[in-house]
């Protein structure tokens, strides 16, 4: 089934991999810096059919003279006729020395999870998916490394934005064990699931439909809303 998907990425963040991407010039073919912002070309080219890509802010686009409602606004544009929201993790995500409040990702974030109205209509919550982007080395480590002594994947979630951590290992009855002072999570244990870049790009509409399967679920999560 498709599903109209809104992707939310910090649009110069060239601390990726870099994907061998060329435009044509007066001086022959020059080789074009990768950023956040190619990835999401990417997803578009591989997902087929009628699904629907919404792209998240510009750059250019700045928070700083917006009132709550201009953004609500904008945000409720793109993101109310979306099902699932698509998170890139970037190494650059962040803006150095800038409040949570004045970055669009977890505004886009927040709108995502919210019921809206518009026009005598109710949106769902959506689904939200965070795909992980290898930086410029082309590792993952920065956010996701191995723990063999635990066999588990661990998580680096106080590298992200609040309120992407929050909705991760927040459901209410946790599947757990413990294991060197910490806790090893089994199933289906955040609203917001992390998946690797390749993993994701290899059979992206495995993923989107487990944020709609997580969405209809979403009553067993202690979903937070709102940025702190």
């Amino acid at each position: 089934m498709a599903r109209k998907v809104f992707v939310s990425y910090k649009y110069s963040d060239s601390l990726v991999q870099d994907l061998g991407i060329y435009e044509d010039s007066i001086f022959g073919k020059i080789k074009i810096t990768t950023t956040a912002r190619h990835y999401v070309d990417e997803i578009s080219e591989h997902l087929t059919g009628d699904d629907h890509i919404y792209k998240g802010e510009n750059d250019d686009e700045s928070m700083e003279n917006l009132a709550d409602s201009s953004i609500s606004s904008k945000l409720g544009d793109k993101i109310f006729d979306s099902s699932v929201t698509a998170v890139l993790i970037s190494k650059g995500m962040k803006k150095p020395f800038t409040s949570e409040k004045d970055q669009w990702i977890p505004w886009e974030v927040s709108y995502s999870l919210k019921k809206q109205t518009r026009l005598g209509r109710t949106s769902s919550t959506n689904g939200v998916i965070a795909v992980v982007l290898p930086d410029e080395n082309g590792s993952y480590e920065y956010y996701i490394t191995r723990d063999s002594e635990c066999n588990c994947s661990q998580l680096n979630t106080p590298f992200l934005f609040q309120i992407l951590k929050e909705n991760m290992f927040n459901v209410k009855e946790p599947n757990r064990r413990a294991c060197n002072g910490s806790w090893v999570y089994s199933g289906d244990s955040s609203y917001i699931q992390s998946v690797k870049w390749s993993n994701f790009i290899a059979n992206p509409t495995k993923y989107i439909d487990k944020a709609i399967e997580l969405r209809d679920k979403k009553d067993d999560f202690n979903i937070v809303k709102t940025i702190k």
